[in-house]
């Protein structure tokens, strides 16, 4: 009987500690296409959430309750045949240290996103060689996901996963699909990961990490010196913004954070706030109403 129960402890301990990396709610949005028959749209939902999901994207063991936070939101702008133009959001989060609060870690818009689905298809993913689009987009977010959330655990430690992301970049070099390419635009995904695999922003990964390590997740212990370590940080946002301008690792940040940072300093002092509404002005302009907010608490 002492056997039997080890044997079933075995099993439930090995495998709840190889749980997959990512908890991704998976919203795929079809107002936009005529008609009342959703069947593949609904199917379609489903196989994306469960390759996001049941995939072993890495070496590392999660528990349950360790699994990355993340939401892909996929809007279908149009159907013709078996070929998909739509759109995703993709945002993840973590927690806090010692709180109930959640931060988001990584907000992107990918608005070149065309893939061939027929409805039941597998989802198959080739490490190799881009054979769908759809899997290679789906693969190349979980690594960014992972990226960054080891990124704010450890210093630069999202690193094998943005070079996994890389791969699957370069993999795609080679066909004729939209948001791989240099050039085609600032802002797609071969800018992103470019910006996170450069050189010039691996101070901004630094501060990234000591952000959320020695910032947020000190809040709880000590408010005044997680603000402050944000607050020192902040010049190397303006830094990288200005030896890159408009560089999408920088975006992509502010779109995450600003509600974030106008908390944190509406609680600052005079001098800080000062300080962080010129700083977070000049990175991020369009913003600057929302920043000035700080001023009135």
């Amino acid at each position: 009987m002492k056997h039997w129960l080890l044997l079933l402890s075995i099993f439930f301990f090995a495998g709840f500690s190889r749980a997959q990396e990512l908890n991704c709610t998976v919203q795929l949005n079809s107002d936009q296409i005529p008609g009342s028959n959703k069947s593949v749209f609904n199917t379609l939902q489903k196989s994306i959430s469960e390759f996001v999901n049941k995939r072993k994207w890495s070496e590392m063991t999660f528990t349950n309750t360790e699994r990355i936070e993340c939401t892909m939101n996929i809007i279908v702008k149009s159907v013709d045949a078996d070929v998909f133009t739509a759109e995703i959001q993709v945002q993840s989060r973590r927690p806090v240290f010692n709180s109930t609060y959640n931060t988001t870690l990584f907000n992107f818009k990918d608005n070149s996103f065309i893939f061939n689905y027929k409805e039941f298809d597998q989802l198959e993913m080739n490490e190799n060689s881009i054979t769908s689009n759809l899997t290679a987009v789906l693969a190349y977010y979980a690594y960014i996901i992972i990226g960054y959330d080891m990124d704010s655990y450890s210093r630069l430690g999202g690193t094998p996963y943005f070079q996994a992301a890389e791969n699957i970049v370069n993999a795609a070099q080679g066909a004729d699909l939209k948001g791989w390419k240099a050039f085609e635009s600032t802002k797609n995904r071969y800018a992103l990961i470019n910006n996170l695999m450069d050189e010039a922003f691996k101070k901004y990964r630094n501060y990234f990490y000591e952000y959320h390590r020695f910032g947020l997740d000190e809040m709880s212990s000590n408010a005044t010196n997680g603000q402050d370590r944000i607050a020192e940080g902040l010049p190397l946002l303006r830094e990288a913004n200005r030896a890159r301008p408009s560089a999408v690792v920088i975006s992509s940040f502010m779109d995450a954070k600003s509600d974030e940072l106008v908390n944190i300093f509406s609680k600052a002092t005079t001098a800080q706030k000062n300080d962080a509404i010129e700083i977070l002005s000049d990175v991020n302009p369009t913003q600057t109403a929302k920043y000035e907010r700080i001023r009135l608490n």
